[in-house]
């Protein structure tokens, strides 16, 4: 397995959807005691409440150590340019903290085609124009499908994976091959009831059981029609959502690794907007780092 030159995330780090809620303050604190606890990295999504890079210049101003990452910035939010310039000078601001994860992202195109415009994207962001940033912008591609990794693979540091089984990990370090890092997130709930874990984990799926692009993921990971409906099947939420003590949590991330990860992003659900994940990360923390 590989690792980005330079930068050590750790085996287990953050994903968290919080930090589009609260007020700065807030994340200011959270982020330093999640740091204080030993965890390296924090990625964090965009889905339209705050701007990608804005917000990672505020986790990284705020902490000293911590390596953020941006899981993912969607390229429609910003042309080429503007995203290379602001990664450019988050590196130079923060040395080795900062990986900029892009995805496609945000709403349906019809007529686009996902691998064309990030090929071209990242086209322009390499124009030979493009003015040299003083430290490296390290680069993930957010990637599921063959053609996507082989291009994370090719021009980026690597892949950030999102709502995939620990068999598309051992599949996609096969096309990644050993030199490119692969980050997966996975969500968990600290509930130990069945039932109510299964609820709570289908309503957080929800969306994903909706949109064509999800659903083809799914069926490339195995799942039969009659398991994409009514909330998903046993199996589906089981796979995509680890539930229970912490430590039998940690045991089912662990697998992650084990078949070819070199980081697993571990995003908390069940949080109500506005709130807070802290009690839950501290839990995971003492039984993962």
């Amino acid at each position: 397995m590989s690792g980005i030159d330079g930068l050590d995330l750790g085996t287990f780090g953050i994903y968290t959807f919080d930090f589009e809620h609260q007020p700065a303050g807030r994340i200011r604190e959270s982020v330093q005691e999640l740091e204080e606890r030993g965890w390296r990295a924090l990625w964090f999504p965009e889905v339209g409440r705050r701007e990608a890079l804005t917000l990672a210049g505020h986790l990284l101003a705020a902490t000293e150590r911590l390596h953020v990452v941006n899981g993912i910035a969607r390229i429609w939010a910003r042309d080429a340019a503007a995203t290379q310039a602001g990664a450019a000078l988050l590196a130079d601001a923060h040395p080795g903290r900062h990986i900029l994860g892009l995805g496609y992202g945000g709403r349906p195109r019809p007529g686009v085609k996902p691998l064309a415009a990030m090929a071209a994207y990242l086209d322009e962001m390499d124009a030979p124009d493009a003015p040299a940033p003083k430290h490296p912008v390290r680069r993930l591609l957010a990637a599921y499908g063959p053609r996507m990794l082989a291009l994370a693979r090719d021009r980026t540091d690597g892949a950030h994976t999102y709502h995939v089984s620990v068999a598309h990990t051992a599949e996609a370090r096969e096309i990644l091959g050993p030199d490119s890092f692969l980050s997966v997130e996975h969500a968990v709930l600290l509930e130990t009831d069945p039932d109510t874990a299964r609820a709570t984990a289908r309503e957080h799926l929800r969306p994903y059981l909706d949109t064509p692009y999800n659903l083809a993921k799914f069926r490339r990971l195995g799942y039969a029609e009659d398991e994409l409906t009514d909330g998903g099947s046993d199996r589906l939420v089981d796979d995509l959502v680890f539930w229970g003590e912490p430590d039998a949590v940690a045991a089912r991330l662990r697998a992650h690794v084990q078949a070819g990860a070199d980081h697993v992003a571990v995003q908390v659900i069940g949080t109500e907007p506005g709130a807070s994940s802290l009690p839950a990360w501290r839990l995971l923390g003492d039984a993962l780092l």
